[in-house]
């Protein structure tokens, strides 16, 4: 089971005892995974439809707890091997039902939800609830932190935008192939929004996943940093040797300065030495000791430059 079908699980089961609540949970669910039906003399119905048993039967009780009209329930078998089956509710275009559905903000289509009243914090958790149950996805935990609600409603997209900012949450909202994405690419945004919708266990368990990711980032982080830290001593000691070599084979060694010379002979003396480390050991600031090793460095290459020079000449 997918960590989203998690989530969908257990807020399926959540109380919803309170009719506001309810209204705008049911009338969210329905907007993303659901499609009007016309029938004749402007009547029109519902169709819905989810992969998901326990979000098809919390749809279902609120639909009786709201309405007189009772759905047909449908059960649509996948057409490939290991498919899930699908879990339809059907009511067919009336009166009634046309009723229904404008007392829920989803008729006329164009329109839906936009006239919904959400005067409370719990109001707009639950429509965030509804809609993650309709159409809505997260990635588990281990892998990169994304989730998002899918309807091809504009309007009803900018909607659950404007609710997520509402709750402080980083939310942007893109076009896909005619759908409209709204979206939280950040693991804090995700904890929070699963917080929002009443998704506690979901919510213990993203977090404690979260939490050892984010330790174990931090030690590669540390670990990578030490590492490059101790290429660069490497080098750095590879290079002064290197330079110190050039100068005692041109025979021009003697005629470094004592402070130069000293300097050379400390980094023989300690080749796997940091800079740090030397510059304790010779009494000198680092920059102190580093200003010698550039001297160092120049005469080196002053040295190779004109031996390239001469060999020219003498081809």
């Amino acid at each position: 089971m997918s960590f989203a079908e998690e989530v969908k699980n257990e807020v399926a089961h959540m109380d919803s005892e309170d009719a506001a609540c309810r209204t705008a949970e049911l009338a969210a669910l329905l907007c993303m995974g659901g499609s009007l039906i016309l029938g004749s003399g402007g009547a029109v119905g519902l169709e819905f439809s989810t992969a998901n048993n326990a979000v098809a039967r919390r749809a279902l009780s609120m639909w009786r707890k709201s309405f007189s009209i009772r759905p047909e329930v449908l059960v649509r078998q996948g057409l490939r091997l290991r498919k899930k089956n699908y879990y339809i509710l059907r009511v067919p275009p009336s009166a009634a039902s046309t009723a229904c559905l404008q007392e829920l903000d989803l008729f006329p289509a164009s329109e839906a939800l936009q006239g919904m009243a959400l005067r409370r914090d719990d109001c707009r958790r639950a429509l965030l609830r509804g809609a993650f149950m309709g159409g809505g996805s997260v990635n588990r935990p281990q892998g990169d932190y994304h989730l998002e609600l899918v309807t091809e409603n504009k309007g009803f997209a900018r909607l659950l935008l404007k609710l997520m900012h509402h709750f402080h949450l980083s939310a942007k909202m893109t076009d896909r192939k005619g759908a409209y994405l709204v979206y939280i690419k950040d693991g804090n945004g995700v904890s929070t929004f699963l917080q929002q919708i009443g998704a506690d266990q979901a919510y213990l368990k993203f977090e404690s996943v979260r939490v050892i990711k984010d330790m174990r980032n931090n030690v590669n982080r540390v670990v990578n940093c030490e590492t490059a830290n101790l290429q660069k001593t490497v080098d750095a000691a590879v290079r002064q040797t290197r330079d110190i070599e050039v100068i005692r084979q041109s025979g021009k060694y003697q005629k470094l300065s004592l402070r130069l010379q000293e300097a050379a002979e400390l980094r023989l003396a300690n080749p796997e030495a940091t800079m740090g480390e030397l510059a304790a050991m010779s009494g000198l600031t680092k920059s102190g000791l580093s200003h010698r090793f550039k001297k160092i460095a120049d005469i080196a290459k002053e040295i190779e430059e004109l031996h390239h020079e001469e060999n020219k000449d003498l081809t």
